[in-house]
């Protein structure tokens, strides 16, 4: 079966980069959309067409269906590669680009949904096998007793959560049954406002867990296989600032159990894909979160530890092929770091957009840099704040993190205002440096 003869790709940044330099791999044509701001982002410049779909802001451009289908039209593409953000976790847009005749390289549009609601997705997921953390088993409703003997059931303290929710919104803690109505009954109000669902249910929270997650490929055809996982604890406002992989602290039995549970979870529902299965871990126990519907931010520490292409494999498995490899085609060698450098001010964190005067991007043994920067180039104030990641990879932990504190020590961005000072001082630390921090880690680092 031939391979995808030309892609357009519906985003911008280094993940945009990263999609056009898979393509170029496999010879498929590229066509760039993009905002009125983004006509000098280096994909625009690379790719073999550009279209122009809008004036700066995302709903007018990079949210804009109509436009990016029509781009789709006009240049003849055969495929939609969504990236991440966006329209990337979008059903509806996946079955758009479907309808318009174009194939869409992600999950089929049924399967997003399933996943894009918390409280299917926690339920198809409990049916396929795989952990989940003990809960309502489903939406709350209006009446209050049930919701209250579930709340004791599990024991204080609570979580409600927005069914819909993302991001880190729609949540709320409940430390004591006084206070659980009420907060239910707010949080269902923040939903309706924020999501357009007033859907809630209520799970277990969990104390100082790990955010650890588990990356897949599935064809769609009956295979599937894991990529091992990774360590996603360093978060600030529920956003990952620093990812591992694999994850440090976790025995052999207990990683593979709910990976292979994941495996079967994906054949279960058929998915298609790259995927994956985000998990809250404490004491040895993985709970399952929510699945990620497309190729994520910190993909690459899974490259560097298995050799396997995400992006290429997405764009084979949209093709129709099946997996090039079984699970015991894939072996785990070494561990590597990615830190997440966005445009923003290292003490307040405040975005910091302006003209990049001087961009060094650091290098050597084991080094790896995905980013859209280059001296001269204008990072805009309209868009996430990402602008480079920077991926270490060593035999061992410690070469992979002694590689990292080398390669932030080597980056220069000058012009605007960045991340890297936290992050220096992030690979530094001594509590980090020993692995196993919880997600709280970081914030309460910060307050200091």
């Amino acid at each position: 079966m031939p391979i995808l003869d030309k892609v357009l790709i519906a985003n911008r940044g280094e993940i945009a980069l990263r999609v056009l330099r898979a393509c170029k791999e496999l010879e498929i044509k590229t066509i760039a959309v993009h905002s009125k701001a983004d006509r000098e982002l280096k994909h625009v410049l690379l790719a073999d067409e550009a279209v122009c779909i809008g004036p700066a802001p995302s709903a007018d451009s990079y949210l804009n269906v109509p436009a990016i289908i029509s781009a789709a039209e006009v240049t003849r593409a055969s495929a939609i590669h969504p990236g991440y953000g966006f329209l990337a976790e979008n059903a509806d847009f996946a079955d758009q680009v479907e309808k318009s005749g174009f194939t869409f390289i992600g999950p089929r549009a049924d399967t997003i949904r399933l996943m894009g609601d918390k409280v299917s997705a926690i339920a198809a997921m409990k049916k396929a096998g795989v952990p989940t953390v003990p809960g309502s088993d489903g939406p709350l409703t209006d009446d209050t007793d049930r919701s209250m003997e579930i709340a004791r059931n599990i024991g204080y303290p609570v979580i409600i959560k927005a069914a819909a929710g993302g991001g880190g919104r729609g949540m709320r803690v409940v430390h004591n049954e006084a206070a659980l109505i009420n907060s239910v009954q707010v949080t269902q109000s923040e939903a309706a406002a924020a999501f357009g669902s007033d859907v809630v249910y209520l799970e277990k929270f969990l104390q100082k867990p790990r955010h650890v997650e588990i990356q897949i490929l599935a064809d769609g055809q009956g295979n599937a296989i894991h990529l091992g996982d990774r360590d996603c604890s360093l978060q600030r406002r529920h956003q990952k600032v620093l990812e591992e992989a694999p994850a440090p602290g976790i025995t052999d039995d207990v990683r593979k159990a709910v990976a292979e549970s994941c495996v079967n979870a994906c054949i279960k529902i058929g998915y298609r894909g790259a995927g994956t299965f985000e998990f809250l871990y404490e004491d040895g126990g993985f709970y399952f979160i929510e699945m990620n519907t497309r190729v994520q931010v910190e993909h690459p520490v899974t490259e560097m530890i298995t050799g396997i292409d995400i992006v290429k494999e997405q764009l084979r498995i949209a093709s129709g092929m099946p997996l090039s490899f079984a699970q015991s085609d894939i072996s785990f060698h070494g561990h590597a770091f990615e830190c997440r450098i966005n445009a923003e001010d290292p003490q307040n964190f405040l975005p910091s957009p302006g003209k990049v005067t001087t961009f060094h991007a650091p290098g050597g043994l084991g080094i790896r840099v995905d980013s859209h920067l280059y001296d001269g180039y204008t990072v805009p104030p309209f868009y996430d704040s990402l602008i480079a990641k920077i991926i270490s990879f060593g035999e061992s932990r410690e070469v992979a993190l002694a590689r990292m504190r080398g390669a932030l020590d080597e980056l220069v961005v000058e012009g605007i205002r960045t991340n890297t000072p936290p992050h220096r001082d992030l690979v530094r630390d001594k509590a980090f440096q020993a692995g196993g921090v919880s997600i709280h880690y970081l914030e309460s680092k910060l307050e200091d």
